[in-house]
C-alpha cells in the first residue's frame, strides 16, 4: 500500500545523551495511527543532500485537536542523522509513512518480555504503551530487559518506569545495573518463564538478536524480533535490505526488512550464509 509523504513541524529535537537525540514532530491529523513496531522515512524539506531519507522507529504517537504528533529516538552514526541532530524548532522535515509490518499480538499471554539494546528500546516503548491500553493486559505481566553500553548511554527508562514496575537493566561495563549483556542476563533468567504462556518480543544491533536467536534455538519461545537494518527506499523497491529467511514449510528465501518486516518471527530469520 502507498504510503503518502507528509510535511512535519519540528516542535522539540533535543540531545538526550551523547549522539542520541529525541524529535518531536507534528504532522497533519490525517497521519494514519502507527503499529507498534512501523516506522517513518524522514528526511530535510527541500534538501536534495543527502537524497536519501532516514529511516526511524517511531517512539510514541499521540493526536493533538488539529494535528499528530510523532516521536522519534535515534542515534547519529552517519552523515543523514548528524543533519537531523541539527535542526532546530520549527523546521521542516518530509515524513513518510508508517511503514512496515508491526508487532502482531492476538492473545496476551501471561507473561511478556521485552529485550532491548540501545536505541532498540525505540519501538518496544510504542509496543508496550499499546498493550497497557488493553484491557485483557496487565503492567504486571510485563517484564523488561534493556542493554546498554553503559550508563551514559541509557535512554528511555524513565518513560519506562511509569509503564512498568519489573525493569532490568544492564550494562556492558557494569556502570548501571546487572554487568554483561543483556541476552546474557535474560538466559540467566528463562526458568522464570514457560513457552506455552510467554511471549517475547526484542530489538536491538545485529549481534544482540542472533545471539537471543541461540539461546532460544532449541526452545518452543515465540519470539518476535524487529530488525534494525540501513534502508534506501524504505518500501521495498530497491531491494537493498534483503533478509534470509524460511517459511513453514523450512523452504529457503528472502524479504526485504522495510516492506516485509521490520517485524519479523526469529525462529524464521537465516542468519548462515548459503552457497
Amino acid at each position: 500500500m502507498t504510503k503518502d509523504i507528509y510535511i512535519g513541524e519540528i516542535s522539540r529535537n533535543e540531545e538526550l545523551q551523547e549522539d542520541c537525540f529525541l524529535m518531536k514532530v507534528k504532522v497533519a491529523s490525517s497521519f494514519e495511527n502507527p503499529l507498534p513496531g512501523q516506522f517513518v522515512m524522514i528526511r530535510i524539506a527541500g534538501l536534495n543532500d543527502p537524497f536519501l531519507s532516514r529511516p526511524i522507529s517511531i517512539y510514541s504517537f499521540s493526536r493533538g485537536r488539529n494535528y499528530c504528533l510523532l516521536e522519534l529516538l535515534y542515534r547519529v552514526v552517519g552523515k543523514g542523522t548528524q543533519i537531523l541532530a541539527g535542526l532546530i524548532e520549527g523546521s521542516q522535515v518530509e515524513i513518510h509513512g508508517p511503514l512496515g509490518n508491526g508487532f502482531e499480538i492476538q492473545t496476551v499471554k501471561k507473561n511478556i518480555v521485552f529485550i532491548a539494546g540501545g536505541i532498540g528500546i525505540a519501538p518496544l516503548s510504542l509496543l508496550i504503551e499499546s498493550l497497557c491500553r488493553r484491557v485483557d493486559c496487565s503492567p504486571l505481566a510485563m517484564t523488561v530487559y534493556l542493554g546498554f553500553q553503559g550508563a551514559s548511554a541509557v535512554i528511555g527508562l524513565d518513560k519506562l518506569k511509569k509503564l512498568c514496575c519489573d525493569i532490568t537493566v544492564c550494562t556492558d561495563d557494569g556502570t548501571l545495573g546487572a554487568k554483561g549483556f543483556v541476552t546474557q542476563i535474560f538466559q540467566k533468567d528463562m526458568k522464570k518463564f514457560t513457552s506455552d504462556n510467554t511471549s517475547i518480543y526484542a530489538c536491538g544491533p545485529k549481534e544482540m538478536i542472533k545471539s537471543l536467536a541461540k539461546i532460544l534455538n532449541k526452545s518452543k519461545f515465540s519470539c518476535q524480533v524487529s530488525l534494525e537494518e540501513r534502508m534506501a527506499c524504505g518500501t521495498g523497491a530497491c531491494m537493498g535490505c534483503a533478509l534470509a529467511v524460511k517459511d513453514k514449510k523450512g523452504v529457503f528465501g528472502y524479504k526485504r526488512v522495510c516492506a516485509d518486516g521490520p517485524v519479523f518471527n526469529l525462529a524464521d530469520i537465516i542468519w548462515e550464509s548459503r552457497v
